[in-house]
């Protein structure tokens, strides 16, 4: 009996209170309206604009999101890191990290009889953290696990890195798409050996800010070159995100769909 194919509505780094609420508002909508069998979002930004709060990751999983990937921001709050290493906490890290780093950087994520690998990895081009090479790591875990498709999030800020290693597995997993930049890019295709790809997935946070933070805050810092609290934004919301269709037998991508809408949180 041939499988139905999965749909993955995956959300861009939210940020704060206002991408919280977005997110609540729009998930169900989304996923009525696309069928989707998985939401993951990435939800290194959750609290205040950075890092994750175990208050903040549960609001969200009552909201609708099945799965969270991160980045190098998971770091930023105490709070959460003492139940990256509990399996029932639905937080992936990226693998690249070192093994005695708390957490797990891939998980296999489950439901109704459809099931995907879901995996995190994080760049090293401008981001200085002494991680093992995710080329290296990723291929790894695409070699071991060819029973199941793969959804890659790859958390890094080079445009070029993002697109090599997306060339690099392309017809090895079924998508990679790109978090951290904030910015969503207009790139999403399919490569020739059926893996989706995107860029950047961007945010879901403030539209009249720099990257979800105050923008008086962040232009005052690039004047002054002095060090600065961020605060997160308000206003109206961007909220973006992907909805990835895989056939589960091919384990490809048969589809990918750039979604980016403005919500008014005061309606």
């Amino acid at each position: 009996m041939q499988q139905s194919e999965i749909k993955i509505l995956f959300i861009g780094d939210i940020v704060g209170r206002p991408g919280r609420n977005a997110s609540k508002k729009l998930i169900p909508e989304l996923v009525a309206e696309h069928g989707i069998d998985f939401v993951v979002a990435n939800g290194e930004n959750l609290a205040s604009g950075t890092g994750m709060t175990f208050k903040t990751y549960a609001e969200m999983t009552e909201a609708g999101v099945d799965y969270f990937t991160s980045g190098n921001h998971i770091w930023k709050n105490k709070d959460i890191i003492e139940h990256l290493d509990d399996s029932t906490t639905k937080i992936i890290r990226p693998l690249n990290y070192p093994a005695e780093a708390p957490g797990r950087g891939f998980t296999i994520v489950e439901k109704d009889k459809k099931k995907f690998l879901l995996v995190n990895a994080q760049g090293r081009v401008f981001i200085h953290d002494d991680l093992e090479d995710p080329f290296t790591a990723l291929d790894r875990i695409a070699n071991e696990n060819t029973d199941i498709p793969i959804i890659v999030d790859f958390h890094a800020e080079a445009t070029s890195e993002k697109i090599a290693l997306g060339r690099y597995l392309d017809g090895k997993v079924a998508a990679v798409v790109g978090t951290h930049t904030h910015v969503q890019t207009a790139d999403e295709t399919i490569f020739p050996g059926g893996t989706g790809y995107i860029t950047d997935v961007g945010m879901v946070g403030p539209i009249n800010s720099v990257l979800g933070v105050e923008k008086e805050i962040i232009i005052e810092k690039f004047l002054t070159q002095l060090p600065a609290s961020h605060k997160v934004a308000s206003g109206e919301v961007n909220f973006s995100a992907v909805v990835i269709s895989i056939d589960p037998e091919k384990k490809i991508c048969s589809s990918i769909l750039r979604i980016n809408s403005k919500v008014n949180l005061s309606a």
